[in-house]
């Protein structure tokens, strides 16, 4: 039998000695939840974050336990906020940290059921400012601040609706694309200056409570499954490529946006979905 070159479950210590800072793990289905749950078994240290709301809905303190980690409340788009949360974290960790985990979304607008062609433009705002612009915000400061040792890793968590339009996913979409542009603007200025990568991860639609308030989540879960060759990826397969490109083995990655989709970025049809497409034509009177 053919033994597997690589298995990442039987790796360990992948992050030992490195400290980082994960944002937006909220409960146990969070992607962050995941990455941080597998940050600890790679021997890694680290802060966790929220916003105040967040955590009194959310089982952060339940994470902390399990990965002796401290909490430190932030607003995302809070300037003040990011820059305390880095200060206490280096403070808390004994100095610059190797890894950062940007893992924040939410649309007013979606929530409001407001469409892309009526859009409330207060909410449209707060969408590129909580999504993408908290980004921006998180690295100005932390190269200002000097936050990010030499060969550090910065990932952000992406979507394909900032390439192609996906029915639903309305303003998110833009936020999307904004938040890949400048992990490309920075991971230029970054990594030239201080050999720091960062990179954004497009990852399948995945059952989290903020994915779970698109509009037809369940329809789009079962159409990715079906055109993905190798299906929807997994919020614990997210944290394990997350976990990967935290890690000295991607050294030289920097401003991708890395598709972590069962391969559905690269599919214009696939069997299953065209079959079950012509399935709609048993029922002609059904259709418009």
């Amino acid at each position: 039998m053919q033994k597997s070159l690589f298995n990442f479950k039987h790796m360990h210590d992948l992050l030992k000695g490195k400290k980082g800072i994960i944002f937006g793990a909220l409960n146990s289905s969070s992607i962050a939840w995941k990455v941080a749950e597998k940050a600890h078994e790679q021997g890694a240290v680290f802060t966790l974050t929220n916003t105040p709301v967040a955590m009194r809905f959310g089982e952060l303190d339940e994470l902390a336990k399990k990965c002796n980690s401290e909490i430190i409340p932030a607003d995302a788009t809070s300037v003040a906020d990011i820059k305390n949360l880095l200060e206490k974290s280096m403070e808390i960790l004994g100095g610059p940290v190797d890894f950062i985990l940007h893992s924040i979304g939410m649309s007013l607008n979606v929530r409001k059921g407001r469409t892309y062609d009526d859009l409330d433009y207060n909410y449209y705002m707060k969408t590129l400012d909580i999504s993408g612009l908290s980004f921006h915000k998180l690295l100005q400061l932390a190269r200002k601040l000097d936050a990010i040792n030499e060969w550090g890793s910065v990932v952000a968590l992406s979507y394909i609706a900032a390439q192609r339009t996906l029915y639903g996913y309305n303003d998110m979409a833009d936020a999307k694309s904004l938040l890949e542009s400048i992990a490309r603007s920075f991971g230029y200025i970054y990594g030239r200056d201080k050999n720091v990568r960062i990179n954004t991860i497009s990852q399948s639609p995945t059952k989290t409570t903020a994915g779970s308030g698109v509009k037809g989540f369940d329809g789009l879960i079962d159409f990715t499954e079906r055109m993905s060759p190798l299906g929807n990826a997994t919020a614990e397969e997210c944290a394990d490529f997350t976990i990967a490109l935290f890690s000295d083995l991607t050294k030289k990655v920097t401003m991708q946006n890395l598709f972590h989709d069962g391969g559905f970025s690269s599919m214009g049809m696939s069997f299953k979905a065209m079959n079950q497409y012509n399935k709609s034509f048993d029922n002609p009177e059904e259709l418009d």
